[in-house]
């Protein structure tokens, strides 16, 4: 029997805005909003309003298109820099997720190839460019969903950590999409997902978007993955990733490469879900993976209230890398991509 599940579009185009699910508000409701300007865009990747490496990648697009829609300029050049001060201000947004900077780049170069059209015309086709970018992510996440559904075991125990589902693409998931087909076809048991510190991606989005797909849940504390591994008959870990190196180093949400190397340990294998535009061809290894910084407060405060004293030393990275050789294996929408990863 299968089992089939309603999934919700994370970022689309509205009457010529930007439209979000505002995944702040998750679990407690589901509020959608429109970015009407280039900042408010901004503000909204930021502010993890949108996350999720290939869901970036997606709005920034649009964003792209919305500055080429909304500009009142007639004068072609004075319109291309318009549009091209938009792909750099967004770039600046967040620096670690490279779909964010492939789907700028996408745009940048479709915008280069019309230099010469009317502006119009322009228009149109980098709004039909970046609506383009969302739907290849559609289709890449089923591709990835069905190469990765192929590798679980019936009636399978998996473990995941933060959030790779539809919440973080167009709509379907890379880790959680594997995890969706697998349920569709009756193999998955029980998925444990690790709550995600410190802003609980794990705990708020994960977990709600397994309920919603009707996929039996348990949430653990992260610090609880040892035991997980160990003590629950955990088949199968999946994760997503924000940047994957030449040589299979994949950074991802702070607190991967623990679970990788627990993995390891307990010899379970650990694969990474993602996009091949998620692969930064230009970086050889991880070392070269700028890892974005967040705020202190991210730790020391939440919900309202104060967790830690003032005046201490706060260190909050928002990714970590883990090392290729403990992947298994990539699932891509071209295929697995086993080692030598290089």
């Amino acid at each position: 029997m299968t089992n089939q599940a309603v999934y919700y579009q994370t970022v689309s185009w509205n009457n010529g805005k930007v439209r979000l699910i505002d995944q702040t508000f998750l679990p407690a409701k589901l509020v959608y909003i429109d970015c009407d300007t280039v900042e408010s865009l901004w503000e909204a990747i930021r502010s993890l309003r949108v996350r999720g490496a290939p869901a970036i990648g997606i709005a920034a697009a649009l964003g792209v298109a919305m500055t080429a829609v909304q500009s009142v300029t007639t004068e072609r050049e004075a319109f291309h820099q318009e549009v091209l001060g938009a792909v750099e201000y967004l770039r600046t947004a967040r620096p670690t997720a490279v779909n964010l900077f492939w789907a700028t780049e996408k745009m940048k170069k479709k915008l280069q190839a019309l230099a010469k059209e009317p502006i119009g015309e322009v228009r149109q086709k980098l709004l039909q460019e970046a609506q383009e970018i969302l739907e290849e992510d559609r289709r890449t996440c089923r591709k990835i969903a069905e190469f990765g559904a192929r590798l679980v075991p019936p009636g399978a125990r998996i473990m995941t950590h933060c959030n790779a589902g539809g919440l973080a693409t167009a709509e379907y998931g890379t880790a959680l999409g594997i995890i969706f087909r697998a349920h569709e076809l009756g193999k998955v048991k029980e998925v444990f997902v690790g709550e995600t510190r410190p802003l609980l991606q794990g705990a708020r989005l994960t977990s709600w978007e397994l309920k919603q797909a009707g996929v039996a849940v348990t949430l653990v504390c992260d610090t609880m993955a040892g035991s997980v591994l160990k003590q629950k008959g955990i088949d199968f870990v999946v994760v997503g990733a924000d940047r994957i190196a030449v040589n299979g180093d994949t950074a991802n949400k702070i607190g991967t490469y623990n679970l990788a190397v627990l993995a390891q340990y307990h010899k379970i294998p650990f694969y990474v879900a993602a996009p091949w535009s998620t692969i930064d061809l230009s970086i050889a290894d991880g070392t070269q993976i700028p890892i974005e910084e967040r705020a202190p407060k991210e730790i020391t405060l939440w919900g309202g209230k104060q967790w830690a004293p003032d005046g201490i030393g706060v260190w909050n990275p928002a990714f970590d890398v883990t090392p290729a050789e403990l992947i298994t294996a990539f699932v891509t929408e071209k295929g697995i991509l086993r080692p030598p990863f290089k």
